[in-house]
């Protein structure tokens, strides 16, 4: 694949609930043999349409070659009259089969009535949309260790579950997981070296932070952890486990995939614009 962030369609395919509130969807795509890479944590955007359109193939402004990081695509895709310009959300590829050309990614319905929950909901074979990304120019290393935890929430099942897929047969892990309720308890693979899951349930007033903070013993010999989901949370399990378990910065990887009451089309806080200053010097 080239250097510029790749624009391109899929189609679905298939629909599967595999919970009450998560919704597997298969897509195709001309695409996506030379785009997807054999590595965990494959982010990439989806372009949702607003209701009552399509995403027909074409809307989309063409890719420029030189454009590197995309800000001249993103321009463009702004540049589309906001009442046809397609809702643009983040996924993590759950899998993609190379023999079937087929691509699986999670949807939450949160039951918000957000456009990525509406349309996981109504999901149908045949239905398009455009993809940009995933690209290896935001693919980040996993952190070496013996015992690795992972955090998340729902939104971070997938990458989770990829990230078990790829650990080394000399890494166990320990999985913390905040869900609504027993009901969307997925079944994670089993990691190579070893893993153990446990499940925080909202609904009986369980809290990803306070789990992870009050696991004692459950965490000695943690090593370096992965943390990903709403984007409070990540910070507050960061600052736990930077100043009070003692983990080096770079031993731990984190990544905000949502905001509370904020959506991907409102403008970064101050807050996450210093967070993001301090993952670049971290990765620097």
């Amino acid at each position: 694949m080239g250097q510029a962030m790749p624009v391109s369609y899929v189609r679905v395919t298939g629909v599967e609930r595999i919970t009450p509130r998560t919704a597997r969807v298969t897509f195709t795509g001309d695409a996506l043999p030379r785009l997807m890479e054999d590595r965990p944590d494959q982010q990439m955007k989806l372009c949702l349409p607003r209701e009552g359109r399509s995403v027909a193939e074409g809307l989309l402004p063409e890719q420029d070659a030189e454009d590197t990081y995309g800000m001249r695509w993103y321009e463009a895709f702004l540049a589309i009259p906001e009442a046809r310009r397609p809702w643009m959300r983040g996924f993590t590829v759950r899998s993609y089969d190379r023999e079937l050309n087929a691509m699986t990614v999670d949807f939450v319905l949160h039951g918000d009535g957000g456009p990525a929950s509406r349309w996981g909901g109504a999901a149908r074979p045949g239905d398009v949309l455009g993809m940009v990304g995933p690209s290896s120019l935001y693919a980040r290393p996993l952190p070496e260790a013996q015992r690795m935890l992972l955090a998340g929430d729902e939104t971070a099942l997938p990458a989770i579950a990829t990230v078990l897929e790829a650990l080394p047969s000399t890494t166990s892990a320990v999985v913390y997981a905040e869900i609504a309720d027993a009901g969307e308890e997925v079944e994670l693979p089993a990691a190579a070296g070893g893993a153990e899951v446990r499940w925080v349930h909202r609904g009986r007033g369980g809290s990803l932070v306070a789990a992870v903070r009050g696991a004692g013993a459950d965490l000695d010999g943690v090593d370096a952890a992965w943390v990903a989901g709403e984007a409070s949370a990540v910070r507050a399990l960061r600052r736990h486990l930077v100043g009070e378990r003692g983990l080096p910065k770079g031993a731990v990887e984190f990544s905000g995939y949502w905001r509370r009451a904020l959506t991907q089309d409102d403008a970064p806080t101050e807050e996450d614009l210093a967070w993001a200053a301090e993952r670049a010097a971290d990765a620097s």
